[in-house]
């Protein structure tokens, strides 16, 4: 039986994740979790887990409202809570299904805390990759990749060495807006973001992946897990996201993983690599009526932000944190409809151009970097969105 404590809970990585957990009872244990205010999702799995002794909300006055009706549990609250349960010494594996910079401490504390992690949170690596990489070396944790196009390459690489890859290729659905054209980028809403043609996933995710930012998160993730040079990763355009990532060996033979578009797939192999369970699943993937698949190489100047996540991970030190943080408010502006589409990009781009380059020493440098970027990039939003 493998304890688990799950991060991020209540979103659609950590509900997908219950799933896995209740299809296979005898093998996998919740025993603490954290949600942000969905308090109805802690009463939920309060009833469904009865192993848990733990758990964390967001709010303080959350917290004490609960432990009035849970007086056995434990119950934090706050950034401060989700580090004490990392802490705890009873459990075998992080599920860190956090959306965010706000990922990046639990993963970090809980490598600390010699646990391994499963990690769906990319901008733990795309902010703090050689923080990371440095506590895995130090305490000989393993870290497993939930992201679908990470989990692909993870599989295809069984059986074989870094040292006989030539390059990773990541595959990009090309999000809401692929056949959309710069002038038709302009006045998209919302609404027309968060509608992706292939994938169910949350809010801010769903928009990283209409501007690509998403797609560059992964390549600077993948250069962290796989420790690859960014020259040897290649996105490829694949609108029917069946293809989730594939290795090129120096032979030039390319070996893919393939399979339907369902997270719960990728998370549940993370959970049990490299053994393989079965998998309940209303429409797997059937070849003899796949029909045709189409690759593309994509295009940077309608969608400039996967060139500038390129840039921006060759460059390192505290600049991806930079490039998260203005993400984050530039992403978040957007779905309140405070700004245009193609602002967020333009955002980012401003909130680069004015950062300072540090090289990161301690996980201060990255709080620092994050801090700062959020707050020039949201100046700069307050200061240009009229003129949009």
């Amino acid at each position: 039986m493998k304890k688990l404590v799950l991060l991020g809970a209540s979103g659609s990585i950590g509900r997908q994740t219950v799933d896995i957990v209740l299809q296979h009872p005898d093998q996998f244990e919740i025993i603490s979790f954290g949600v942000g205010k969905n308090i109805q999702a802690a009463r939920e799995y309060l009833k469904l887990f009865p192993s848990i002794t733990s758990f964390c909300v967001q709010k303080e006055s959350d917290a004490k409202m609960l432990q009035n009706e849970y007086p056995e549990h434990e119950i934090l609250y706050g950034d401060e809570g989700m580090v004490e349960l990392v802490r705890k010494d009873n459990y075998d594996l992080l599920v860190n299904a956090l959306v965010g910079f706000a990922g990046f401490r639990p993963t970090y504390e809980a490598i600390h805390a010699h646990h391994d992690v499963a990690l769906a949170n990319k901008e733990t690596l795309v902010c703090g990759g050689s923080l990371i990489n440095r506590a895995l070396q130090e305490t000989g944790c393993h870290l497993y990749p939930i992201d679908s196009e990470h989990s692909a390459i993870w599989q295809a690489l069984q059986g074989n060495s870094m040292e006989q890859v030539r390059n990773l290729w990541i595959t990009c659905s090309g999000g809401s807006f692929r056949s959309l054209s710069r002038q038709q980028l302009k006045d998209v809403t919302v609404e027309q973001a968060l509608a992706h043609p292939n994938w169910s996933m949350g809010d801010k995710i769903t928009i990283d992946s209409a501007t690509l930012m998403n797609k560059g998160f992964e390549v600077m993730e993948a250069h962290w897990l796989f420790g690859i040079d960014y020259d040897h990763i290649k996105v490829v355009m694949h609108p029917e996201s069946v293809i989730h990532s594939a290795v090129e060996y120096v032979d030039h033979s390319i070996m893919a993983q393939m399979g339907a578009p369902d997270m719960r797939l990728p998370i549940q192999y993370a959970l049990t690599a490299p053994d393989r369970y079965p998998f309940q699943q209303d429409h797997p993937l059937d070849l003899c009526t796949l029909g045709t698949l189409h690759f593309d190489t994509p295009d940077t100047e309608r969608f400039p932000l996967l060139r500038v996540a390129f840039e921006t991970g060759k460059k390192g030190g505290n600049l991806g944190a930079v490039l998260n943080g203005a993400n984050e408010v530039a992403n978040a502006a957007f779905r309140k409809g405070e700004i245009p589409f193609l602002m967020i990009e333009e955002t980012i781009l401003a909130t680069l151009d004015a950062a300072q380059f540090k090289e990161l020493e301690t996980p201060e440098d990255l709080y620092e970097a994050d801090a700062w970027s959020k707050s020039f990039a949201q100046e700069y939003i307050n200061t240009n969105k009229e003129n949009k």
